[in-house]
């Protein structure tokens, strides 16, 4: 498989050169030139295939040039050490719980697979690394604990001062070690034009081997696609007419991970868009105007994105066609009080703790979907991060603090380390340079 800029038909690169490189050179993402058949494959699963079955096949499927059947079991063991979990009709819905991982987020899928296919790749080359990665909340908390301590890798992290959680920020603030965090003084969007801008300047990237573990990074967003294919494998033997998966959405890694897997032979019938108020996908879909504008801030704060980068792959597979997309794609978007109202009827009626994002994705289905329609069609929600990340927001929800995971406990003793910047890209590129060139 190879790769090709969106912008433009420049020389096709390996998985290698895109992993490291994150960014093509003329600002584009790097995205599949082919599409690869692999219904046979999905259409062989069953429920007793595991998640790393999953990950080994899919590797050793797309990446044969880079990873031999072996290789590819060795790469999905030492990444996946944790598992989505589905939870079975509730309320006529399945959620996909992806939030078992050490940071409580789907995020570590991408992250940890990313890490681990790095320090191989790096290993055999004898080179560096330094990860840049923006974040609006889990993608920071995963990176840092999937790159904490790997071989020949560095991590800087920016991440919007006052905008993530305070979970979230002692996450990606605590690891030390080969992990920096940057507390950028704006948006998320700010740290991702920084992000940006760092990866187009020719001569920074000529004096360092910068690299990104955004979603725009196709060794993150690849994987994403896994657990995609692991839901339906769950789900073939009981299935309906129809499979939907319901996705919450900032960035859109996430959902373009599912549409690659479909664009690969996943049965699949659609996918709703799950937007909160920063809704600028939602507004194209149904007007055909892509209109970016500064995010706002809302309570499920990891998708308070208001130009997300992975429209531009979403675009670059439907070939920037308009009905193409939206066919397959339905938007919704929804407000801060429905997601406050679903967080508090679901633990009312069934017990159940939400986490904000997850509550947008069940809102935006419910009202994509009726019971009578749902008898029909499965839909999946992708629960994307454990309830006890955003413990301010579900104890406002319900009036009850949710459990917290041994795991987020333990970094809720540890000292904030982080260095303040401004939102320029100056001031990022004179950090980077006066801390890593040599």
């Amino acid at each position: 498989m190879l790769f090709a800029s969106t912008r433009a038909a420049l020389v096709p690169v390996t998985f290698e050169e895109a992993v490291f490189r994150g960014l093509a050179q003329d600002g584009g993402l790097y995205h599949p030139m082919e599409e690869t058949d692999l219904r046979p494959f999905f259409l062989s699963l069953t429920e007793s295939h595991s998640f790393v079955d999953v990950a080994a096949a899919m590797t050793a499927r797309l990446f044969p040039e880079n990873f031999t059947p072996d290789d590819a079991r060795e790469i999905a063991e030492r990444a996946f050490s944790f598992s989505p979990s589905m939870v079975h009709n509730v309320d006529g819905l399945h959620l996909l719980e992806l939030f078992h991982g050490p940071s409580c987020a789907f995020k570590d899928f991408g992250a940890s697979f990313l890490a681990t296919v790095m320090e191989s790749f790096l290993r055999r080359s004898d080179r560096r690394a330094i990860i840049l990665t923006a974040t609006s909340g889990d993608t920071g908390s995963a990176v840092a604990r999937a790159f904490h301590n790997r071989r020949n890798i560095e991590v800087v992290i920016l991440y919007p001062s006052g905008r993530v959680s305070p979970l979230q920020e002692k996450q990606l603030t605590t690891c030390g070690g080969n992990v920096t965090a940057l507390e950028v003084h704006g948006s998320f969007d700010d740290c991702q034009k920084m992000a940006k801008d760092a990866f187009i300047d020719r001569d920074l990237m000529a004096r360092l081997p910068l690299t990104s573990a955004n979603s725009i990074n196709l060794g993150r967003l690849i994987p994403q696609s896994f657990y995609y294919v692991y839901a339906f494998a769950q789900l073939k033997s009981r299935l309906n007419d129809e499979l939907i998966f319901c996705v919450p959405s900032g960035n859109y890694g996430n959902l373009t991970a599912g549409v690659l897997a479909w664009r690969w032979g996943l049965p699949v019938n659609g996918f709703v868009a799950a937007a909160n108020r920063n809704d600028v996908v939602p507004e194209y879909l149904a007007s055909g105007l892509y209109q970016p504008r500064p995010s706002v801030h809302t309570p499920s704060n990891a998708m308070d994105v208001g130009n997300p980068s992975n429209f531009e792959r979403l675009r670059a597979i439907f070939h920037d066609n308009w009905n193409g997309m939206r066919s397959m794609i339905w938007g919704e978007s929804v407000s801060d009080r429905e997601t406050v109202d679903t967080m508090r009827r679901y633990y009312e009626r069934h017990g159940l703790f939400l986490d904000p994002h997850t509550a947008v994705g069940v809102c935006a289905a419910e009202r994509r979907f009726d019971r009578e329609l749902a008898k029909a069609v499965d839909v999946v929600i992708l629960s994307t991060a454990h309830p006890a990340k955003f413990s301010e927001v579900v104890r406002e929800a319900t009036g009850a603090v949710p459990p917290i995971p041994e795991e987020l406990a333990k970094v809720l003793t540890l000292e904030k380390r982080a260095v303040q910047v401004e939102n320029s890209f100056e001031a990022l590129r004179e950090f980077l340079l006066t801390r890593y060139s040599t």
